[in-house]
């Protein structure tokens, strides 16, 4: 399996519009972040986890050519407004299946009224076809890729955590509950929500996602979502050396 990190950014982006702070203003390319995205590749598969508002620029970047299905965590603007640039995909290769909860789906669907619902004739439209994942049913993706999704809570909001045979993905969260704790164990890799250093009423901070990590022992841990009050040379210091900050563009085989 290769991974590649194709945003790791919080909802405004670092650096954020209008801000002077160090992390804004750094040079380290590791402090430059879209919104968070990622690209999975397994077999002769490729999977997008979210298609973030900045998915046009991170398609482009990764050189992405094809994709074989896009799963959805949860219906927030950096997480899905970068839907509409599937369509070139479509021109290539036809409908694109889409993986989202119930819950996404109810939203989804009102946003992109003009997708599921079309009103208008002679522009192009994104080819999508729907599936519903439903937690802790797991399901065969392809050659051997299994599939488990798993609830989190972001704030009140469920949010779609997917493990991928011995990786996981979990952002955008608060509350990991104790089922879904225990589908998150006997991990390679972990790749978990950390907004920033203090505490956050819908985010795990970085002494949260820690006790978390400790709980769960993945072999590695990756920190993503990230503000602009984490900059990565000098708070890289607070994690252990299992634990690493992920920044874009950074490749996990």
């Amino acid at each position: 399996m290769k991974l590649t990190f194709l945003g790791t950014g919080t909802s405004t982006g670092v650096p954020s519009i209008a801000c002077d702070c160090e992390t804004c203003l750094s040079d380290d390319p590791r402090d430059k972040r879209l919104r968070v995205s990622i690209l999975i590749e397994h077999d002769d598969k490729k999977i997008l986890v979210d298609t973030s508002i900045d998915f046009r620029q991170q398609a482009l970047r990764a050189n992405i050519g094809r994709l074989d299905g896009v799963f959805i965590t949860h219906c927030h603007v950096d997480h899905v407004f970068g839907l509409d640039d599937i369509r070139p995909l479509n021109f290539r290769y036809g409908a694109m299946g889409i993986y989202a909860n119930e819950t996404a789906w109810t939203d989804l669907k009102r946003i992109f009224q003009y997708v599921f619902q079309p009103t208008h004739f002679g522009g192009g439209l994104p080819l999508l076809i729907p599936h519903t994942v439903v937690a802790n049913s797991p399901f065969c993706f392809g050659n051997g890729l299994i599939i488990t999704p798993l609830e989190v809570l972001h704030g009140e909001l469920p949010v779609i955590a997917y493990r991928f045979n011995d990786f996981a993905y979990a952002t955008d969260l608060k509350i990991i509950p104790p089922e879904s704790m225990d589908c998150l164990r006997d991990l390679d890799v972990l790749v978990l929500d950390c907004v920033r250093v203090k505490p956050h009423s819908t985010h795990l901070n970085i002494d949260e996602a820690l006790a978390i990590i400790q709980d769960l022992k993945p072999k590695r841990a990756f920190l993503t979502h990230l503000n602009h009050d984490i900059l990565h040379e000098r708070d890289s210091r607070l994690l252990p050396d299992n634990v690493k900050f992920a920044y874009d563009e950074l490749v996990l085989v």
